[in-house]
């Protein structure tokens, strides 16, 4: 990896960065000197940016509840097309984003933490209960739509563990899912 300056490196790139070891090596591997390396730069920086490794813990739990989850469904709330293309558009963007690539880590991590497991749980209780929506706005019963999201979430944060996104045709595989997700019931 190439060095860069201390001085390029923000708060956002220790996070991103931080998020990166959290999936690879769990929470118990996101210490400052080995993201540090990763991003090619000396430790001294993260405590610009940090008072400390709770600091940056924090700091990683808000990224992924606000961009990995609030932003994504404040794009499909203000999605112009057709329910049903948004609900399209979302899995596309949740892949495309790897918005759900963190999430086993953290289901993993709220195991021994406390506010992690609040803020796990408060998020997908977010997931759910949008997803429930769209679904309702497509034309679904409110249990049918509630089945039908819940199986949309769960099914976007499985594919996180088959780096989907790599696949030549992934957009095809979710195109797909979304054909089954959103067939009327027989």
């Amino acid at each position: 990896m190439e060095k860069q300056s201390n001085h390029n490196v923000g708060r956002n790139e220790w996070v991103r960065a931080a998020l990166d070891v959290l999936h690879e090596r769990g929470v118990e591997g996101v210490k400052v000197v080995i993201i540090a390396k990763r991003m090619g730069i000396t430790s001294g920086s993260f405590y610009w940016h940090f008072k400390n490794l709770r600091d940056l813990l924090d700091a990683m739990l808000e990224c992924w509840e606000n961009e990995k989850t609030d932003h994504i469904v404040e794009d499909a709330r203000s999605f112009k097309g057709t329910p049903e293309l948004r609900i399209l558009n979302l899995m596309l963007q949740v892949v495309r984003e790897d918005a759900v690539v963190p999430d086993h880590a953290f289901s993993i991590w709220a195991k021994s933490d406390t506010n992690v497991r609040e803020a796990f749980d408060r998020t997908l209780r977010k997931r759910f209960d949008f997803a429930a929506w769209m679904f309702a706005q497509a034309g679904f019963s409110p249990e049918d739509a509630q089945a039908r999201g819940r199986m949309m979430v769960a099914y976007l944060m499985g594919e996180s563990a088959t780096d989907l996104k790599t696949k030549d045709n992934w957009q095809g595989v979710i195109k797909k899912q979304f054909e089954i997700l959103i067939a009327p019931q027989n």
